[in-house]
């Protein structure tokens, strides 16, 4: 049997900054999209993506949020090139819309947005909302514009994608005979990991797929941040997070921090060419047993979470739910 490849390593670790990873990147001419990009994560991506001369495209569902971080982005950049355009990862239609109204190349796809919720709620479809939101919608629109990105690659000798996933995926693989918690009681942590894990599978399949196209995507844990996704937690969440972090399971990262690892993924040399990586703290994580302690191991992989096979067959499903 022949020796597993090494982990792809970068100069980056856990304080590195978004800033850090763009301080010596030219994007001029690369054009981005970063879902969820009116606060947090999201926005510091984009504002490191902007700063290194990128023209980016904020994917929020607030219109209104999403222009007042365009001009705080355009403020402390000087970026001219800073883009709003409305999208609903939830809302299938708005993907499509979205799609629809795009033009030209697209070189870099940052599917960063997400929810939390504290109890169940569905889509109109019936859906479990993180994962139609977190995961579903990312699928619908990567695939969407599959067309862009290798038109981006075309021009630019590669194109790709980052998509933003958790250590949370640690909690549950994806539970194909009852994705949509229609039979077993709900947990919202357990919707959430699932989501997560998808979000990681995502980045195998379509690198799979697309990497003969130029395209390759990575996943990435950007840890522990405090951003307004946690804003719905219940006490039960609070707890389990408060938990965590005394077991030694993360450290909080400001925002700038947690968005770097999405920055390697998305402009580092040494994942050029080459995706259905998981990222941690700037570099690929080590693969763990499914069995795995979660705060022993935090920041390894589950297999469960890069495995082909299982991200070949959540591509079907994922085609049969969206049609």
């Amino acid at each position: 049997m022949p020796a597993p490849s090494p982990l792809i390593t970068t100069r980056f670790d856990a304080a590195s900054t978004a800033n850090d990873v763009v301080a010596d990147e030219d994007l001029t001419s690369v054009r981005a999209i970063v879902t969820g990009a009116s606060s947090g994560i999201g926005l510091e991506t984009a504002r490191s993506l902007a700063r290194a001369g990128a023209e980016v495209t904020l994917a929020v569902r607030n219109p209104d949020a999403g222009a007042k971080a365009a001009q705080d982005i355009a403020k402390s950049t000087g970026s001219d090139d800073v883009h709003v355009a409305v999208l609903d990862l939830a809302d299938q239609a708005a993907v499509a819309s979205f799609v629809q109204s795009w033009n030209g190349p697209l070189h870099l796809l940052i599917n960063n947005a997400g929810v939390i919720t504290p109890a169940l709620s569905r889509t109109a479809q019936g859906w479990e909302l993180q994962f139609a939101t977190n995961y579903l919608g990312h699928f619908a629109l990567s695939r969407g514009l599959h067309g862009a990105l290798a038109a981006g690659a075309g021009e630019r000798g590669e194109a790709r994608m980052v998509s933003l996933t958790s250590g949370a995926h640690m909690r549950s693989p994806i539970v194909f005979d009852d994705i949509q918690f229609e039979r077993r009681d709900y947990d919202p942590q357990a919707a959430y990991a699932q989501s997560k894990t998808a979000t990681s599978l995502l980045a195998v399949e379509a690198t799979r797929r697309w990497a003969p196209d130029g395209i390759v995507a990575n996943a990435v844990n950007p840890g522990g941040v405090a951003t307004g996704l946690q804003r719905n937690f219940t006490q039960k969440q609070k707890d389990y997070l408060a938990e965590a972090e005394a077991a030694g399971a993360f450290v909080y990262k400001t925002a700038q921090q947690g968005a770097a690892t999405t920055l390697v993924a998305a402009v580092a040399p040494e994942f050029a060419h080459t995706g259905g990586h998981y990222l941690d703290d700037g570099r690929e994580a080590h693969t763990v047993p499914n069995d795995a302690d979660l705060f022993a191991n935090s920041h390894g992989v589950k297999q469960w979470a890069i495995d082909p096979e299982t991200a070949q067959e959540l591509w079907a499903v994922s085609l049969d739910l969206i049609g």
